[in-house]
């Protein structure tokens, strides 16, 4: 938590916010570029953040920079820039927070689609993820034509649960931890499927 705060050399090339997305009270999500591994990178380099993703093992370079971000890339142009992978940067102080998805899976419906996110550790406990993920429901209901929003996690990760709560989204499955994720702390719990429709937004 008491990390310095990582500047944003890459956001400053995005002052006009030609790839932006969505603006909140305080954050800028915009869509990210080929010029963004190292944000990419150095997120999931910290044991922390990876903690219940990989057991806190870091995602590759190699892997971000020829995997990750192409990834990140095409998935605009499938989905016609309306879903994706988006960068969060603090609107205030420039910084890169991470960065929020919502985009359906990969050959499903346009209309059901997942809600996640992932922070640096020196921005937790400030609000941002809840405040993401509350302007990317009211986007996905009101502009996309969104019916279904749901989100996954591990049982034992209380954050991103609580996050997923406090937004109105309530469990509706258990699910098997993958075979991959066999090995990280908590696994034997196995995981949750927390959803959220357009009917129960409108009445939240």
């Amino acid at each position: 938590m008491a990390a310095k705060a990582m500047a944003c050399p890459n956001c400053e090339g995005h002052d006009a916010f030609v790839d932006a997305y969505l603006d909140t009270e305080r954050l800028a999500l915009r869509r990210f570029t080929a010029d963004d591994a190292d944000l990419l990178i150095e997120l999931d380099s910290d044991p922390a953040v990876m903690r219940y993703l990989t057991g806190g093992e870091p995602t590759a370079p190699k892997d971000v920079r020829e995997r990750d971000l192409p990834s990140i890339l095409a998935g605009y142009k499938r989905w016609g820039g309306d879903f994706g992978l988006f960068a969060a940067q603090d609107k205030d102080r420039g910084a890169f927070v991470g960065w929020f998805i919502l985009r359906p899976e990969q050959g499903g419906s346009l209309d059901e689609v997942e809600l996640g996110y992932r922070l640096r550790q020196a921005e937790w406990g400030k609000g941002y993820a809840t405040e993401g993920s509350r302007a990317l429901l009211s986007k996905a209901f009101t502009e996309l034509g969104v019916r279904l929003v749901w989100g996954a996690t591990m049982s034992v990760n209380e954050g991103s649960r609580k996050v997923m709560e406090k937004v109105g989204m309530t469990v509706t499955d258990t699910l098997d931890t993958p075979p991959d994720m066999q090995t990280i702390e908590g696994s034997e719990h196995g995981g949750v499927r927390y959803e959220i429709s357009k009917e129960q937004w409108g009445q939240h």
